[in-house]
């Protein structure tokens, strides 16, 4: 009897441990899970506040990478190897022809200012790009004046392949002279495209969002500006297609 007892008791103990083995190992099982959902939790909810302070770390301090990944972004999908490079008119002007309804305005382009700019207008000419083209906008209010010109299509809309920056030249002022030679652009500083203005009176424009690049000069013919505005916009307001429609015949620099 008492050996058949020990050997029950052995085998109950046997059996304890292993119960006690396996809730052990359920239980770990259990806090293993729980700790890993929370972790996820966790992990999600800084990855969020991460994006959100980057978002807004950069809305309001942009740093000079911010910056150039912002341009890089802003680049993507377009044909950047069209844009000439600026060396190509760095240090150099570039003077020449704008032909408007058979009216010669004479022009002089300054690569020393904005030579990226520069460097695109004298390919865009040099390819007759702007032959044929409408210039759909006058701006006829109290403190600016310009005609805009260069669209692909003359209605206003501009090519997304051909897109490119910085703005060179602003004026901290905002004072654009009569006469000014100008690139128009979209929201983002680098979104130059194949559109400029020429300011037919001394005008004032706004700065907020970086200006606008000041390219050149008209030398002869800012008659030719000012007859167009005489006659005013089209719809009767200040700002729209111009009543006299205006065709480049040629545009053309040396």
């Amino acid at each position: 009897m008492r050996a058949g007892s020990q050997s029950n008791r052995t085998a109950r103990q046997r059996l304890a441990r292993k119960e006690a083995k396996e809730a052990f190992a359920r239980d770990q099982r259990k806090r293993r899970l729980r700790d890993n959902a929370f972790a996820g939790a966790a992990g999600a909810l800084v990855l969020a506040l991460a994006v959100a302070l980057q978002v807004f770390w950069f809305s309001s301090n942009p740093t000079a990478d911010d910056l150039a990944a912002l341009k890089q972004e802003a680049k993507a999908g377009q044909n950047a190897s069209a844009i000439p490079d600026p060396s190509l008119a760095a240090g150099r002007t570039f003077t020449g022809t704008l032909v408007l309804n058979g009216a010669d305005i004479g022009v002089e382009l300054d690569g020393s200012a904005a030579p990226q700019a520069a460097a695109v207008f004298k390919s865009l000419a040099d390819s007759s790009f702007f032959d044929g083209k409408d210039c759909h906008r006058l701006t006829t209010q109290d403190t600016m004046g310009v005609l805009q010109c260069g669209s692909l299509d003359g209605t206003g809309a501009g090519d997304p392949d051909y897109q490119w920056g910085p703005v060179e030249n602003s004026p901290e002022d905002g004072t654009y002279p009569a006469g000014t030679i100008a690139v128009a652009r979209g929201a983002s500083p680098d979104s130059h495209g194949t559109q400029f203005f020429i300011a037919y009176k001394d005008s004032v424009i706004t700065q907020e969002t970086g200006g606008y690049t000041i390219m050149g000069k008209v030398t002869s013919g800012l008659e030719v500006l000012e007859a167009i505005a005489a006659d005013g916009v089209a719809d009767g307001g200040r700002d729209g297609r111009p009543s006299t429609p205006v065709t480049i015949d040629s545009f053309t620099l040396k």
